[in-house]
């Protein structure tokens, strides 16, 4: 089964439940939205993670990996649904994978 685009649109969570808001790098790319690419970052709000003890460790942003072979946007690859979303607190310790809920692209997949 082909893998839909990861596109600005398209719903991401931290494994917490925060929101993720993308950040895009190629403003010209575009199957019905903004296409994400390998060095895009989502910034994460409402991650509601804290570590045992008195410090806050919340998710913060996700950065992406295992972008699509075959597709490259200014010399990126093309993020899709099976590309990989490390979560990171402040202190860019990883958090764990992020959650790609949806909406899968209409445009066509990889």
């Amino acid at each position: 089964m082909p893998n839909p685009l990861l596109l600005q649109s398209t719903v991401v969570l931290c494994p917490h439940g925060g929101a993720a808001t993308a950040i895009p790098s190629q403003v010209n790319a575009r199957a019905r939205d903004l296409v994400m690419v390998e060095g895009d970052t989502h910034v994460v709000g409402g991650c509601p993670f804290t570590l045992p003890g008195p410090k806050p460790s919340p998710c913060v942003r996700v950065e992406w990996s295992a972008g699509a072979t075959s597709t490259t946007l200014g010399g990126a690859k093309a993020l899709t649904h099976a590309s990989v979303g490390r979560c990171l607190s402040p202190e860019g310790a990883p958090q764990g994978v992020a959650i790609i809920v949806g909406p899968p692209s209409q445009a066509g997949a990889l």
